[in-house]
């Protein structure tokens, strides 16, 4: 299967079966509060989605999960410090497509490896993004924006997060796939590149959904198209990017993640965790808000889709030569 094929299987069906008992997956127990380590700021996406986790995880344990935020280098400190931790079911470290795909090529002198020095546990969510315009820009589909680009190279400026965010992989992906040229515009962050679509000093931005749904829903930014090859059920009247530039699709996912060597029997009594946490109805109603599809898979489906992110991710650092070195 390939990951276009992996990400409509999971959407086909977002949440796993529950487990019988949680019990019965193995004798261990945490003796003590579990951190959850992210390796970003409160308040982002990231950290939002290790809270609602987090906090519907303690009954099912019998030990809180506690978030603790060790912010810097891109992700990168929070990642080595659960690289470094002890594999004995205390330290998990809450992952992206970002930290652990993208990071192993964007930095030459990482201190660990993402995929040899972790063990995955649980694949929390994917998520996808939106094609948004700047409302005077005369652009209604994702089809009149290929005809405009290929008419004006260059001419479009996009903003994104960053060199080597997301936001610019999935435009880069785009320009590849649609035979396309933007004029890249980073930012420190997605929050001040969409402040200034809103203002009108950008044409277009690739934005997760959480970010941008306000703008969308207020008339200030116009949607074309979502990034995932599915229509997302936050906005059913907007298509897949696809449906005009076959072979597109740009998904991000978070997941958990605990050190090397850590084992099975504490991968697989997380795992059956955080699957049941994700389908509390709070918590899966919150992230079907955030425009989040919460999924709740095992460690092997983290696994899957981290393997093939990687190979994406290379292909995406070379073809754009973005580096944080």
């Amino acid at each position: 299967m390939d990951r276009r094929g992996l990400l409509r299987a999971l959407a086909a069906a977002p949440l796993l079966p529950a487990v019988p008992a949680l019990a019965q997956a193995s004798a261990w127990r945490p003796d003590r509060p579990i951190r959850f380590v992210v390796g970003f700021a409160a308040g982002g996406s990231t950290d939002t989605t290790a809270r609602l986790v987090a906090n519907a995880l303690g009954n099912r344990l019998g030990q809180p999960a506690v978030v603790e935020n060790r912010v810097g280098a891109a992700g990168n400190i929070g990642s080595e410090n659960v690289a470094r931790s002890a594999p004995d079911g205390q330290s998990f470290v809450v992952a992206s497509v970002g930290t652990h795909a993208t990071n192993q090529f964007l930095y030459r002198a990482l201190p660990f490896h993402v995929a040899n020095d972790f063990t995955p546990v649980s694949l929390i969510l994917v998520s996808a993004a939106v094609i948004v315009v700047k409302p005077s820009l005369p652009l209604a589909s994702v089809a009149e924006l290929v005809a405009y680009a290929r008419a004006n190279p260059g001419r479009i400026n996009i903003g994104t997060s960053g060199v080597g965010s997301t936001q610019h992989f999935a435009a880069a992906l785009f320009e590849q796939r649609a035979g396309v040229q933007f004029t890249h515009v980073p930012y420190r962050g997605g929050a001040p590149a969409m402040a200034d679509l809103v203002a009108g000093r950008l044409d277009l931005v690739f934005s997760p959904l959480a970010e941008t749904m306000s703008f969308i829903q207020s008339g200030q930014v116009r949607p074309l198209g979502v990034t995932r090859t599915e229509r997302m059920p936050a906005l059913p009247d907007v298509p897949p990017v696809s449906d005009t530039v076959p072979g597109y699709a740009f998904n991000s996912w978070i997941g958990i993640f605990g050190p090397a060597r850590l084992p099975r029997a504490i991968v697989q009594t997380m795992s059956d965790a955080i699957a049941e946490a994700i389908r509390a109805p709070e918590v899966n109603r919150r992230m079907l808000e955030l425009g989040y599809l919460p999924v709740g898979g095992g460690a092997e489906a983290m696994a899957d889709l981290q393997r093939r992110d990687l190979a994406l991710m290379e292909e995406l650092v070379r073809l754009t030569g973005a580096s944080a070195d």
